[in-house]
């Protein structure tokens, strides 16, 4: 390569990569999230672009790998479009799992390929090497077993005799192979057994843990898959990759950290696993939460509502679920007209991963402003009229003060202040955690037994008729 392109190449991958820096700056504000999800994805087709005036002034490109090249960006760029799409917000947090396996078994191949072209690495090398695979298969295998858990295939905690036993088997023969590697072996054998060992601790990893710690774990991987990217990234010797890998893997473990605090746990304890059984389902009938539940009708709901001066809604799973933001939505606004203050609830863990709910309102164009988080609007919840509750439960559970229970220590939402809380719900069954909600049976709490979305609809359509 001459000189020149290969100055202009790396100037042009260093600025992609402040481009991917300016970028995660901008999308500490919702407000400008949108600006730096653009700029980061400039700062990428400057360093793609980049790569391919690379290769294409050396002279080990032919026609046949320009194939496989332009076939490979065009199969994942037209996989990328379609995801972004089609995937609804409820499936995101699959998606998401499914773009980590990618970029941490994308790493690890990177890797096992420049392990069998460089057959006397330089120990850094070797050690990149190594670590790339490890943490890259684990990667992989774990975000499939993750997006598979997100899509329903299997629910909870899944465990079986032996099983930590096994994990620690695995990680000795990944760690012994991986130093093996280091010190210099050159083996077909020695790689696979890091291989495989890397898979096995991915798999026995996430499959243990429940339900209710999958936006932790999500988040995790994700660190995961950038720290892989990094030691991708030194061991083809591109600076782009190592400041991209950098990012995630920093942000991610930062992420990690602040939702295991939001939790009361660490993140060695969420990753013994265990936490919760997952939603079954299961209807658990009105006795089930400790006293009796009262229902409510929609008319009844639209009363309270309109007559309030202050509303909080807390918005769950279920509203996700249910694609019903647009009717929460339309209803705060209905109440806004009338003079109601309105703002929204956010906890840590809400959906299923981090900021899932942020950006599920902000699909319905809810203000900024109005979203607050737990620490901010819990002591809010004491001058509150109604608390209205959509599709959340264990977030909202006051068993959570209690010690000996599935959700004990986990910092909730103080609905149970509210002067008045209204659940919208389709039935009396758990949460993640699989126990019953005590906040169900508050002399306080009234029931609309519904459909998030269908439920809002039909709030919308008894306001607009009360206040006419």
């Amino acid at each position: 390569m001459s000189s020149a392109v290969d100055n202009g190449v790396r100037v042009a991958s260093l600025a992609g990569a402040a481009c991917f820096v300016l970028g995660l700056h901008l999308m500490n504000s919702p407000a400008t999230a949108r600006r730096g999800n653009q700029l980061s994805a400039f700062g990428m087709a400057v360093a793609v672009i980049a790569i391919i005036v690379s290769v294409s002034d050396g002279a080990t490109m032919d026609a046949g790998r320009w194939g496989v090249l332009i076939a490979g960006a065009a199969v994942g760029a037209a996989a990328g479009l379609y995801s972004a799409r089609s995937v609804k917000m409820t499936a995101m947090p699959q998606l998401v799992s499914l773009f980590n396996a990618v970029g941490g078994g994308a790493a690890a191949l990177i890797a096992i390929a420049d392990y069998f072209h460089d057959t006397h690495p330089s120990a850094g090398n070797a050690t990149a090497t190594a670590l790339d695979v490890i943490i890259g298969g684990v990667t992989f295998s774990g975000s499939l077993i993750a997006a598979a858990k997100l899509q329903g295939y299997w629910s909870g905690s899944i465990s079986f005799p032996g099983g930590r036993v096994v994990s620690a088997l695995c990680a000795l023969a990944a760690v012994g192979a991986g130093i093996w590697v280091i010190a210099g072996a050159h083996s077909e054998l020695v790689l696979l057994i890091v291989i495989v060992a890397a898979l096995g601790i991915g798999v026995l990893m996430v499959l243990p843990i429940g339900g209710a710690d999958m936006p932790v774990v999500i988040s995790l991987l994700n660190a995961f898959t950038g720290t892989a990217v990094a030691m991708a990234g030194f061991v083809l010797e591109n600076a782009t990759l190592t400041i991209a890998g950098a990012l995630v893997g920093a942000s991610g473990g930062i992420l990690t950290k602040l939702m295991a605090d939001a939790m009361n746990r660490s993140v060695l304890s969420i990753m013994a696993g265990g936490f919760g059984t997952g939603a079954t389902g299961v209807d658990l009938g009105a006795g089930g939460s400790g006293g009796s539940v009262k229902a409510i009708a929609a008319d009844d709901v639209a009363l309270q509502l309109a007559y309030a001066s202050k509303v909080i809604i807390v918005p769950g799973y279920g509203l996700a679920a249910a694609q019903a933001q647009h009717e929460i939505r339309e209803l705060a606004t209905l109440l806004e007209e009338r003079g109601v203050e309105v703002s929204y609830a956010i906890h840590p863990v809400a959906g299923r991963m981090p900021g899932h709910m942020n950006v599920l309102l902000a699909e319905a164009n809810v203000p900024y402003d109005q979203l607050r988080e737990m620490d901010d609007v819990n002591p809010e919840f004491d001058r509150t009229d109604v608390a209205l509750v959509v599709g959340a439960n264990d977030v909202t559970n006051p068993a959570a003060r209690r010690p000996g229970n599935a959700v004990s220590g986990m910092p909730i939402l103080d609905v149970d202040h509210a002067r008045s809380i209204i659940v919208i719900k389709r039935s009396m069954a758990s949460g993640y955690a699989g126990i019953d909600n005590e906040l169900y049976g508050d002399a306080k709490t009234s029931m609309f037994f519904s459909d998030a979305k269908k439920g809002l609809a039909t709030l919308v359509q008894a306001t607009k008729q009360l206040v006419g």
